[in-house]
């Protein structure tokens, strides 16, 4: 087929750039998209807003008491100060890890355990992702809320 007026080529032409622009856009959008990892608290963990069989992260504090290794294999606990998540990790960790101190992890939830492919540590001693300071804040809020309450309402 054969097209006769510039015109119309040139029509042709744009509306083929403009497709071949979406595609291009709904290609890196569905690979932004499934490489996007979100951030979660084991707050929002125990009230089931993070993701089953997705990957994403989780901070809090590593709870004292909570290491257990295993050989290479490493059982802990990481809390925001209201709940607690088990965590499950095989491999090195970060020489910063250490109980009662900031962690991120990246991994999967499986049922209530969290399998941690990643462990992740900044190299401040005092490093607390800013989303676990903010839980942690609000848990602490919260519980002095709680003890004011009790206190008011005891005789």
């Amino acid at each position: 087929m054969m097209i006769k007026k510039a015109r119309h080529r040139r029509l042709l032409l744009i509306a083929a750039g403009l497709l071949a622009l979406g595609a291009i856009a709904a290609l890196v959008m569905n690979a932004f998209r499934s490489n996007l990892v979100f951030f979660y608290t084991p707050s929002q963990v125990a009230a089931q807003e993070a993701p089953q069989g997705r990957s994403f992260r989780i901070g809090g504090l590593v709870q004292p008491g909570s290491v257990r290794r295993e050989g290479v294999q490493v059982q802990f606990v990481i809390s925001d100060g209201s709940e607690h998540v088990p965590v499950s990790f095989s491999g090195a960790l970060p020489d910063l890890f250490k109980e009662g101190k900031g962690v991120v992890a990246q991994g999967q939830l499986q049922g209530r355990q969290f399998l941690a492919r990643e462990v992740l540590a900044k190299h401040d001693e005092n490093y607390m992702p800013p989303e676990a300071a903010d839980a942690l804040q609000r848990s602490q809020q919260a519980r002095e809320r709680a003890a004011q309450t009790l206190k008011g309402s005891t005789p």
